[in-house]
């Protein structure tokens, strides 16, 4: 090291970000302590004061390794912190801060939520922040933010969130391109107006009641999990998308055309039939279909699913790839009627890998019809995985029923395979 140029020695010590490190490389030498100031990011982990017993206190500590680095371009900071200081270490490198993650851990603080300035309302003095990470946040009130006109990635993990508060604090960052909302709770109707958004991931959990309104014309990636009614109007470019409803029902799905769409994933205990059939007829050029919903009805009457056309379908579906198929699906899929309209042309020209999970023995011959269906029409078939889920043995067919499958996988064992 001694014999390296001070520009190297600078660029080796660029990659050093634990505070930990910093510290002890701060001890070593002179020159080593006069390359130091040129790292460009700073991490402090939940443990970095456990067991700290100095004069300084820890906010202090972490205010003079900040104000010792010229240019600082990432700071996170999991160790607990008090608002004051927060706001001391921003002031200091508000101009090139671009990065910023913060373990706020005050979801239970409501006292602290409602001071001013508050955690939350400091962060507004890093103006030049292009991705900004927050962890346990209680946003109740609105936080005081005029604008991160660069921030391009906003992401909070584990919230309380009321809606006025959120709104306001999406208004403050509009040309955000990735947002992540995750594990959060507490709102009620949520409308998001992002202009330049691509990529959006929402997981709501609760009651599963929620609402969405998404404005966003550049959206290609959208994952939501835990809304009932869902409007995203302007999809030109959606690729990807995943709803899924854990905890409730979705009723009311309402899209602008899907014509970019590659993959969809349709999730939940419970779908209305009118929400899940409007998904398959918009999704008509999907390449990657996953489905996994347990019933359809609406409101509290659980229904299996009607009766699905199989060729009706996979003509709906001409460009589908990959096919992951559950339960209710499959079971729709194998009714008395599902194969009366196959005909000696009929082809599904894309499938290549189909997963289907069977939790039932029962309607077997149909089951197997249906598998050998998708074998014989699938002209480009490389793949089938059959995976048996919980399926009862008590039951009188399904000893009879595993001897079918086994028989139909030996028959065709460079395609099928069972799990």
């Amino acid at each position: 090291m001694e014999s390296l140029p001070d520009a190297i020695v600078q660029c080796i010590f660029s990659h050093i970000n634990n505070a930990k490190d910093v510290a002890i490389c701060n001890c070593v030498s002179k020159r080593w302590k006069e390359s130091l100031p040129f790292i460009k990011s700073l991490y402090f982990p939940r443990n970095s004061f456990d067991n700290h017993d100095g004069i300084d206190h820890p906010d202090t500590i972490v205010c003079k390794m900040i104000s010792s680095i010229v240019k600082l371009e990432e700071l996170v900071v999991y160790s607990p912190f008090s608002s004051t200081g927060l706001a001391s270490w921003l002031l200091l490198v508000s101009s090139s801060l671009k990065h910023l993650e913060l373990r706020l851990d005050n979801l239970a603080e409501y006292q602290s939520c409602i001071e001013s300035p508050s955690k939350l309302d400091c962060i507004s003095a890093a103006k030049n922040l292009e991705s900004l990470k927050l962890w346990g946040v209680l946003m109740v009130k609105s936080p005081k933010w005029d604008a991160f006109p660069k921030l391009q990635s906003l992401e909070i993990v584990g919230a309380r969130l009321e809606d006025p508060a959120l709104t306001a604090a999406l208004q403050a960052c509009p040309n955000l391109k990735n947002l992540l909302l995750l594990g959060c709770e507490g709102v009620r109707s949520v409308s998001i107006e992002l202009l330049n958004l691509e990529q959006c991931k929402l997981d709501f959990y609760g009651g599963g009641n929620y609402s969405l309104t998404l404005t966003s014309p550049k959206i290609e990636f959208l994952e939501v999990q835990g809304c009932s009614w869902i409007s995203v109007r302007e999809t030109t470019r959606l690729r990807n998308l995943s709803i899924s409803n854990n905890a409730g029902r979705v009723y009311m799905v309402d899209f602008g055309k899907l014509a970019a769409l590659e993959f969809l994933s349709i999730r939940g205990v419970q779908w209305c039939w009118n929400a899940m059939s409007k998904m398959l007829h918009l999704a008509s050029e999907v390449k990657h279909l996953y489905m996994k919903v347990e019933f359809t009805g609406d409101f509290d009457n659980l229904q299996p699913f009607p009766e699905i056309d199989f060729v009706d379908f996979f003509s709906s579906h001409p460009k589908l790839q990959k096919f992951d198929i559950h339960g209710a699906m499959f079971a729709a899929l194998c009714q008395k009627n599902s194969l009366k309209n196959v005909q000696s042309g009929f082809v599904i020209p894309c499938l290549e890998e189909v997963v289907i999970t069977v939790r039932s023995p029962l309607n077997a011959e149909q089951k197997i019809s249906t598998l050998e269906s998708l074998l014989k029409y699938g002209k480009v078939m490389k793949s089938m995985a059959i995976r048996i889920l919980r399926m009862r043995s008590s039951h009188s067919s399904a000893d009879d029923f595993f001897d079918e499958i086994c028989r139909f996988q030996r028959m065709n064992h460079n395609i099928v395979r069972i799990e």
